[in-house]
């Protein structure tokens, strides 16, 4: 009977830093399943893959690499458990003891809100139930609430993001399902930061896509910052939404539940076509390692932070700021607003505006006034 080979993880140090180390044999499988899944680094002279620590999950690798090898995690320090239950559900192990109220996630349903939405609404809802667990939810006054998210602020520094959404969270049950007016539930809300989007240039976006050299991710990361797209809706594309001979891209139910059409590059196109040979993709245009099921959003993130770690980029990137870039690109090449504002789905022109405070292009064309002083 053939014994699978065998893969041994273990904990050490590379670099002053913590990392994973990944023994691997010399199986071709087992070395391509591990590139293309996981972001990791060939330390040439120790002969081993190496992970960064955040980017590990035990149960990941288990369910990714268990068909094709054994894997041996005895030499870990941290003990079993820590790996096999995620941080959050030992941190916040209320979540899955706590009931939802009657009508709660049916409406959430019904009112299509996305699935990352009603996740998150349910989340922090159960958090808010937990909090008040000594209370009935009815009784619980505007200022008590109040009392609850500065809470959050001040304890667990939480951002004006997680803040907005928590306060969301608590007022869709006592105005969506309650039925209960406005007025009945008035909580502050913060006052949002107004800070320019990140942008990289041309050229560095060049650098990150000449240093990703697997097919599928250079795809992946040209189709977002080639169409302006939000990570979400890259993830939602399928085959039949790229519209090659209209030369655009399809994207259905984006957000906000509005369909629109975007940018398809003619370059981008040919390596598309090379990869639909290759990959021959089921249902999305970008699938994991199991046929059918979306490509996920994590690792769409970590393919470009290392590419743009390989590039020499020395900020983290992030997909969104891929869509950013697009954006300013077409503004500064003369781009009328109002086009990049469908191209993006912006329902209001002012939130496209905001690009013309990062654009170049006008601000190349002031004269600065300490050059005048030179001049004289």
């Amino acid at each position: 009977m053939n014994r699978k080979p065998q893969i041994v993880i273990s904990t050490g140090v590379w670099k002053e830093q913590e990392v994973i180390q990944i023994r691997t044999p010399r199986n071709q499988k087992i070395i391509d399943r591990l590139k293309s899944t996981f972001l990791v680094n060939w330390n040439s002279d120790e002969k081993y893959w190496i992970m960064a620590t955040d980017d590990f999950k035990l149960h990941v690798f288990f369910n990714n690499m268990q068909d094709l090898a054994y894997i041996d995690y005895s030499n870990l320090k941290q003990a079993q458990k820590e790996f096999l239950i995620p941080e959050k559900t030992i941190k916040y192990a209320h979540r899955q003891k706590m009931d939802l109220p009657e009508g709660y996630l049916a409406l959430l349903k019904q009112k299509r809100y996305s699935e990352s939405t009603q996740r998150s609404y349910c989340t922090y809802f159960k958090d808010f139930q937990y909090f008040f667990k000594d209370h009935k939810l009815s009784e619980i006054t505007a200022n008590s609430i109040n009392s609850y998210i500065f809470h959050l602020v001040d304890e667990f520094k939480i951002s004006y993001s997680e803040q907005n959404q928590r306060i969301s969270a608590i007022k869709f049950y006592y105005e969506k399902v309650l039925g209960k007016k406005k007025e009945h539930y008035d909580v502050k809300r913060p006052i949002k930061s107004t800070t320019l989007p990140k942008v990289l240039s041309k050229t560095e976006v060049g650098r990150i896509l000449k240093q990703t050299k697997n097919l599928k991710h250079r795809c992946i990361l040209s189709l977002l910052y080639s169409a302006g797209l939000r990570r979400s809706e890259l993830i939602d594309l399928k085959p039949t939404d790229i519209l090659s001979e209209r030369k655009q891209i399809r994207i259905i139910q984006g957000k906000g539940k509005k369909d629109r059409r975007s940018l398809l590059s003619e370059s981008l196109l040919i390596e598309l076509r090379e990869y639909f040979k290759e990959y021959r993709p089921k249902t999305w245009l970008f699938e994991g390692n199991i046929p059918g099921k979306k490509y996920s959003a994590s690792s769409i993130s970590r393919v470009l932070q290392n590419a743009a770690e390989k590039a020499g980029i020395k900020q983290k990137v992030t997909p969104h700021m891929l869509r950013h870039s697009f954006a300013t690109h077409l503004l500064e090449q003369g781009t009328d607003l109002r086009y990049i504002q469908e191209l993006l789905g912006h329902s209001s022109s002012k939130t496209t505006e905001i690009y013309t405070h990062v654009s170049n292009s006008n601000l190349s064309t002031i004269k600065n006034p300490l050059d005048d002083l030179y001049d004289e």
